[in-house]
């Protein structure tokens, strides 16, 4: 219910904007700004697999990958009823996994080295649960199009912006709005399409815990296994940001795909799991760390988590 309603209000609020200001900009066709958009969107979609395999040094790791992960690739998508996707491994050292692709590419699965270094099997397979909830659940299509129409108006408001700078210096109608009256519509747009990303933010937050919840209930004691991996993947990212710091830039420029946010870390000195759970429940996170994160804060996730313990 609350992605739904998520979901109304930013492209309920989007269209009615659109709609609202279509008669007073001439010279401006929204529906060649919104197709255009849209062209953009549809090209990123259909290459971002390539360019996510260049940026994260992705290969396919179907016919190398150790017996066990393939068995809870195939185990995990049965019990999901859904085609299985394709194994990848990403060679990079930071610990994370991620689920990608399109009908054209096919659906994919990817895990990092550094994942495969710290979890066990079933740590690993609690992680495979989560991308394959994002895949049965269309994640990726769902976050590309209700991030459409908060992206026109940004656009749209940027253009008038600039419209507006120069709209004085030529001629024009007694009809026509000023150049003020442009730009003050060009700041009030892109204010709008800010506080509609925040939208976006908190929906894509919602999905990571329906993934999570899909792990859950996937897998064997999914949600005890997705705990404790998700504590050695903030503590393992906490060690490695002092040394690789660039790495983790880099893996955190697409972290909204990441099981993990690479940004977020603990610095610990010890291995034990069951406390470090303990630990990282008692963080109380501010509004503001929140409301930027494209993931839930991770003791709000163990917390969630709890629930599906022993079922």
């Amino acid at each position: 219910m609350s992605m739904l309603i998520s979901i109304l209000i930013v492209t309920g609020a989007s269209l009615l904007i659109l709609w609202a200001i279509s008669p007073l900009i001439g010279g401006i066709s929204i529906e060649a700004l919104i197709v255009i958009i849209a062209m953009i969107y549809f090209i990123q979609w259909l290459i971002s697999p390539y360019l996510i395999d260049a940026m994260y040094h992705v290969e396919p790791y179907d016919n190398r990958a150790p017996s066990w992960l393939s068995e809870a690739v195939d185990r995990v998508s049965r019990e999901s009823g859904i085609k299985r996707p394709r194994l990848m491994l990403a060679d990079i050292d930071v610990p994370n996994a991620f689920a990608y692709g399109n009908i054209i590419t096919g659906y994919r699965i990817a895990v990092t080295r550094g994942l495969l270094k710290i979890l066990e099997p079933k740590e690993v397979e609690a992680v495979i649960g989560h991308e394959i909830g994002h895949l049965k659940h269309r994640d990726v299509v769902v976050m590309m199009m209700i991030g459409l129409l908060p992206a026109i108006l940004w656009w749209l408001g940027n253009i008038m912006l600039r419209w507006g700078w120069f709209y004085g210096l030529g001629r024009r109608d007694e009809n026509d709005l000023g150049p003020i009256a442009i730009m003050a519509i060009g700041l009030g747009l892109t204010i709008v399409a800010f506080i509609l990303n925040l939208g976006v933010l908190y929906l894509s937050r919602l999905r990571e815990y329906y993934a999570d919840m899909h792990s859950a209930l996937t897998v064997k004691n999914g949600a005890y296994y997705l705990q404790r991996a998700l504590v050695k993947i903030l503590a393992a990212t906490g060690r490695l940001s002092e040394r690789m710091r660039s790495q983790i830039a880099k893996a955190s420029q697409l972290k909204m795909l990441l099981i993990s946010d690479p940004e977020n870390t603990i610095m610990v000195s010890t291995h034990d799991i069951d406390y470090l759970i303990e630990y990282v429940k008692s963080f109380k996170p501010s509004l503001l760390e929140e409301l930027f994160s494209s993931h839930p804060h991770p003791s709000k996730r163990l917390k969630f988590l709890d629930r599906f313990r022993n079922t």
